[in-house]
């Protein structure tokens, strides 16, 4: 996928903007929280949006703890919904591992390798960007989804 910056708000968009340190727990807690507002945004726990949505979180999430941690720094969450989309950003810090632009299917007996694949089936597009505002290190991996 390209690299885009983030979608301008409309009057009609709603938007959230979390920030989280590097751990394990915070990724859990970046998975409910969107989850949580997503429902005051009118899009219920458990419609297909809302599950795609929590399942594409839990990857970039994961993945910014796992790939994208430095030391003392933190990964920030970004919810943007509008008519008939919602987009999801996950930022970090880490400026030497970037993320493939493609998911490729990893090997059979690989342990890891498979949530970008997850998240290219879920949501409607996706990519990544320079993390912004510049000059801010790192990088943001988005997804957008259809509503």
């Amino acid at each position: 996928m390209k690299s885009e910056i983030p979608l301008p708000l409309s009057p009609n968009d709603a938007a959230s903007w979390m920030r989280f340190t590097s751990t394990p727990r915070s990724a859990r807690l970046a998975r409910r929280l969107t989850a949580v507002r997503l429902d005051q945004w009118g899009i219920p726990y458990d419609s297909p949006v809302s599950e795609a949505a929590v399942l594409i979180v839990a990857e970039l999430a994961g993945n910014a703890v796992t790939h994208g941690h430095v030391r003392g720094r933190n990964f920030s969450l970004r919810l943007l919904c509008g008519p008939g989309r919602l987009r999801i950003e996950v930022s970090d810090t880490r400026t030497e591992a970037r993320v493939p632009r493609t998911a490729s299917a990893p090997r059979p007996d690989d342990e890891n390798g498979r949530g970008l694949l997850l998240v290219a089936a879920l949501a409607t597009r996706w990519g990544v960007a320079e993390r912004e505002p510049q000059p801010a290190p790192g990088k943001t991996v988005w997804a957008e989804l259809g509503h």
